[in-house]
């Protein structure tokens, strides 16, 4: 696995150089458009999400989807969510309470979210066996949970709404709660 990770790494560096914009004498430099590219290289490096680029003609904005994050008082938060991140990103990017103690690297259950629509699980992928794992370990599951961090959001998940289950099962200590790096 550590030696397959490496090597994917490196055929993703060579992919983005090949793709990324060449520049000569009679073109000037633009960071803008070399700093998309670092960073969707950097975000494919470091992070257990997949990323893609904001769009193939240079256009800036990136499709996004809306998800519904019930806390566990009833209250909802509507947020746009990027193509391509996980919910556990976008929980801490909104500051919503979702816990994810292992920062998405399927190594707890502290994200534990559930898709309050079937049909919204339905066009999920199923989970990995790593996932039910971790699952078995959750608060309150239900026949329709998932893990925040390998909900990744695409376009036929618009709408999607997400329940915050009342409590976590954090082996840390309890009531810790670390932040997001």
């Amino acid at each position: 696995m550590f030696f397959s990770r490496f090597y994917r790494m490196g055929a993703h560096t060579i992919k983005s150089l090949v793709q990324a914009p060449t520049l000569t004498p009679r073109t000037s430099y633009l960071p803008v458009v070399h700093n998309q590219y670092l960073q969707v290289l950097r975000h494919e490096l470091f992070s257990s999400t997949t990323a893609k680029l904001e769009s193939e003609d240079g256009n800036e904005e990136k499709e996004k989807i809306n998800v519904t994050f019930v806390e566990k008082d009833g209250e909802e938060t509507h947020i746009k969510v990027p193509v391509g991140m996980s919910m556990l990103e976008a929980a801490h990017e909104n500051d919503i309470d979702l816990e994810g103690a292992c920062e998405g690297s399927l190594a707890c259950s502290t994200c534990h979210v559930i898709v309050m629509d079937v049909d919204q699980y339905n066009k999920l992928p199923d989970p990995t066996d790593e996932e039910n794992d971790m699952l078995d370990l959750a608060f309150g599951l239900t026949e329709t949970s998932r893990l925040g961090c390998q909900i990744i959001a695409k376009p036929e998940l618009d709408g999607l709404r997400l329940a915050i289950p009342a409590a976590t099962r954090n082996f840390a200590v309890d009531g810790f709660k670390p932040k997001p790096h």
